[in-house]
């Protein structure tokens, strides 16, 4: 029986370690669509975190960690005649994301993901300072998780991952989500891999 040690080096982009890592499949997407991630600093320690394997496939994104009391966030910089932005939020009360709902206004998107559980992604869209500007949305109902390393409570929850590409799907188009699907499904078979 293998044995797996805590202390394996890992890649710094897909955190996986490093015999198995995945970045050179990973594709590379200079959309129009900006990316901010926003991660509590709790989160970002942890190796199974997917979203900053986002940052890495795309070139128009940023990482804001949270949690930082010296160093609060504050997103006014958002707030631009240029682009939009919207808030990827998982609650009913949100509008769903879709093609119709974009066509309201052609500007390009700024897309805030706030990366935890459901419950923690919940609570830090609502406390997000700056960000009054933003529309919320949610996701349309899809196929469930194929994540199956952490313990999902809400069945609809989504690794961050995945729930970027599929709103990428929406936004830009369907080849994107597909490219950074099959990513995610290597991330997935080499995790389970490395798990024994």
């Amino acid at each position: 029986m293998g044995t797996r040690s805590k202390r394996s080096e890992r890649c710094h982009r897909c955190r996986l370690h490093t015999r198995l890592c995945i970045c050179s499949a990973a594709p590379h997407h200079d959309l129009p669509t900006r990316l901010i991630l926003v991660m509590h600093r709790r989160e970002w320690a942890k190796p199974t975190a997917t979203g900053p394997l986002a940052l890495a496939v795309l070139a128009n994104s940023e990482l804001r960690i949270q949690g930082h009391r010296e160093r609060p966030l504050d997103f006014r910089d958002l707030d631009t005649v240029e682009r939009r932005t919207l808030l990827l939020y998982p609650g009913q009360d949100a509008p769903v994301l879709s093609r119709s709902f974009l066509s309201g206004d052609p500007r390009p998107v700024n897309l805030v993901v706030p990366d935890g559980s459901w419950r923690q992604a919940a609570r830090m869209g609502k406390r997000l300072p700056g960000l009054e500007h933003a529309t919320m949305v949610r996701l349309p109902e899809g196929s469930k998780t194929g994540w199956g390393v952490r313990r999902e409570c809400h069945p609809a929850g989504l690794a961050t991952f995945e729930a970027i590409a599929r709103a990428l799907g929406i936004i830009d188009s369907a080849e994107v989500q597909e490219s950074m699907e099959e990513l995610f499904s290597l991330m997935v078979a080499r995790t389970l891999q490395a798990r024994g």
